[in-house]
């Protein structure tokens, strides 16, 4: 069965995006800063250019793609996302998961399933022997850590304070046991690797 991997990047004060977050800000306003490791640097949802990741990012970030064979989302980010312009940024089988599953018509290695059980199962059967990476929101994640479904967790941390938005873990009860595995750092993010003990 395929190992389930969860990432998310999140501000130093402990937010995954910035107010008002939504379609045409996905990560909120100042969000941007969150993913310049991303981008290989500052950028704006005003300005269409993107730039590439170098160093560090670019290896994390190749490194996820070469190891995923399935991707879960959640609605909220998906639709914040624009539907990532109606293609499937990842490449790999994509579960949406959603409460309104009948409302969008599955498009290929794009699917909508209305639990989070259901796209773990659907993921990890389409991933073979590849990673199942559960992406945000912060929602989703959190659900899957609560299920007990996440082997590892990588909490990329940008350097920036955002003092608002959505947390990571906010609402979150349940006590984890984390097992640090690895640390890589460059001038946009440090990046922490987890294995979830159960």
């Amino acid at each position: 069965m395929s190992n389930v991997m969860a990432a998310i990047t999140t501000s130093v004060d402990g937010y995954v995006t910035g107010p008002n977050d939504g379609p045409g800000c996905g990560l909120g306003v100042g969000g941007e800063r969150l993913h310049y490791w991303v981008f290989g640097g500052p950028w704006t949802y005003e300005e269409p250019g993107r730039g590439e990741p170098v160093g560090e990012d670019k290896q994390w970030l190749e490194g996820a793609v070469e190891t995923a064979g399935a991707v879960i989302g959640g609605r909220g980010t998906y639709e914040a996302a624009g539907h990532w312009g109606a293609s499937n940024p990842f490449g790999v089988p994509f579960f949406i998961v959603t409460h309104r599953p009948d409302e969008q018509a599955e498009r290929g290695d794009v699917n909508f399933v209305g639990s989070l059980e259901e796209a773990t199962a659907r993921a990890q059967d389409a991933a073979g022997d590849k990673y199942v990476y559960v992406m945000g929101g912060a929602d989703v994640i959190r659900q899957a850590l609560d299920a007990g479904y996440v082997d590892e967790l990588s909490i990329i941390i940008a350097p920036v304070t955002l003092g608002a938005g959505k947390r990571l873990f906010d609402g979150f009860t349940k006590s984890l046991v984390l097992e640090h595995i690895g640390v890589r750092q460059s001038p946009f993010a440090t990046f922490i690797d987890y294995r979830v003990k159960r």
